[in-house]
């Protein structure tokens, strides 16, 4: 008897705690449903009261009245857009792709750069990258609040922050103007939650890198030393590490849940993102846009014996590894000594860039190659052209990078890539053909360098001719503007299928 009374007492006490977790479940759901609906209902004030989304709400409104049709409106998060970088030349022709396939559209681009106004960032894309944007189909909403999301503020945990800050930046977008498709172009990933839950937009993506990969869990598990891991000697620091890179992929995964459509620029960067992301039957691979029409166009003939290496002097980029693999070659091949010499070319951004270029300089007279190096920083386009139409050899040192769009540069131009052996180089640039023709050389050591560097020298004339035709022809099929432009359009279409376009 007493045993039936425990059991039901059981029972009660069970259903009890049952219920109550029932009530505190849909007490969540209606405190959710109600915070939802205040921050939409005061997203809808401020979007009233926004001088620079009433401006472009009446460009869109006039050009409704000439079509007859719906004007869809496409953002793109974007807050370096005057840059011009290569991210900055994948938004362009992503932009121009957009406007020529879609007619009843206008774009708007999220930016920070509130030193510069519309028309000079329309001049930069030209004078950059050569593309003319149709300023009829586009609008800009000057964001103040870009700070947030500068490195430079987070000397520690640098990822949270910025991605904390991201979501203060995306918050002042969204407040300007609330577009009908979302697209962030910058890797700003807690946008899109925000953009998709209080603004109800279609939301899609383009990733350059994922912010975080299962390569930087692995090498803190393992505590390799790396530029970006300084507690690699601590178990205890390492641990306290790995816990939070676990905890940012949680919260990195659950951002990128958001998204209808994932578009990434390689198969490494697509691997990790689909890892992280959960979403592999809407990831997609599109290639970022090289303007190999212009670098094509240099003759393949009279090389200069020239080993050319386009990078930021940033410090993932390893150019100490350049100079030493170069003096490794010159070891194993003394008689090209005076001959055969490396041009160094890259971006200088701030203190810490010309500090490392002072570095090189110093390690250059430390392997005694005064005389076989030179170093440029922020030269003009033109001079860089210059440098890719006559060099025989290009050298690419940075592991893991998510793509390597100098590498294609290299062999549009007909510059033979000596690239590490990792991500993007190694997955979809430096391939061998369908007819078993390769189209450069991968290296990871400073010894595999030296060796690959000391194989394109040794080509004959007609196999060096064979490896440029092959290498110029792939990254021509591969990674050429048209190329990006019909997969851009071709998968974002899910996108604009509620607006029927």
């Amino acid at each position: 008897m007493k045993q039936h009374s425990d059991q039901i007492e059981n029972t009660m006490v069970l259903s009890i705690f049952l219920y109550f977790a029932l009530f505190v479940g849909f007490l969540r759901y209606v405190l959710f449903t109600l915070i939802v609906f205040i921050a939409k209902y005061y997203v809808h004030l401020r979007n009233k009261g926004s001088l620079q989304g009433k401006n472009i709400l009446e460009r869109v409104s006039v050009a409704q009245q000439c079509t007859e049709e719906k004007i869809v409106t496409v953002g793109f998060f974007h807050p370096y857009c005057n840059a011009g970088g290569g991210g900055e030349r994948v938004l362009w022709v992503a932009v121009n792709a957009l406007c020529q396939a879609h007619e009843n559209i206008h774009i708007i681009v999220y930016t920070g750069d509130i030193d510069a106004t519309s028309t000079d960032i329309i001049n930069t894309a030209r004078g950059r990258f050569g593309i003319d944007v149709d300023i009829s189909k586009v609008s800009f909403v000057f964001l103040k609040s870009r700070e947030w999301v500068e490195a430079a503020h987070y000397p520690r945990f640098t990822m949270l922050f910025q991605t904390l800050g991201s979501a203060i930046l995306g918050w002042e977008a969204l407040c300007e103007i609330c577009p009908d498709v979302f697209i962030d172009s910058m890797g700003y990933s807690m946008t899109l939650p925000m953009f998709r839950i209080f603004g109800g937009c279609r939301i899609g993506c383009y990733v350059h890198y994922p912010t975080i990969s299962t390569d930087m869990l692995g090498r803190v598990e393992r505590r390799e030393q790396a530029f970006n891991n300084s507690v690699s000697n601590s178990r205890v620091l390492s641990e306290l590490k790995l816990i939070y890179y676990r905890l940012f992929a949680a919260l990195y995964g659950w951002a990128g849940s958001f998204a209808k459509i994932v578009l990434v620029n390689s198969t490494w960067t697509h691997d990790h993102i689909v890892t992280l992301w959960k979403h592999p039957e809407a990831t997609h691979i599109v290639y970022p846009p090289c303007n190999t029409k212009s670098l094509a166009a240099g003759s393949l003939a009279g090389r200069r014996p020239t080993i050319v290496s386009v990078a930021q002097f940033r410090p993932e980029k390893n150019h100490a590894l350049q100079l030493r693999s170069f003096a490794g070659f010159l070891q194993q091949n003394p008689d090209r000594k005076g001959i055969v010499k490396l041009v160094m070319i890259g971006g200088c951004r701030n203190a810490g860039d010309e500090a490392r270029v002072a570095e090189l300089h110093r390690l250059t007279a430390e392997l005694g190659l005064q005389n076989d190096v030179e170093v440029l920083t922020n030269v003009p386009y033109g001079v860089l052209l210059e440098h890719l139409a006559t060099a025989t050899a290009g050298i690419h040192t940075m592991r893991d990078e998510h793509f390597g769009i100098g590498v294609v540069e290299f062999m549009a131009a007909g510059v033979l890539p000596v690239a590490h052996n990792s991500a993007g180089p190694r997955m979809d640039i430096v391939r061998v053909t369908a007819t078993g023709q390769a189209t450069g050389f991968l290296a990871e050591t400073q010894d595999e360098y030296a060796d690959a560097l000391g194989s394109v020298f040794s080509l004959s004339a007609k196999e060096r001719e064979a490896m440029q035709v092959a290498a110029r022809d792939w990254a021509e099929k591969h990674f050429s503007d048209a190329a990006f432009e019909q997969l851009f359009v071709e998968k974002t279409l899910p996108l604009f299928e509620a607006d029927g376009l």
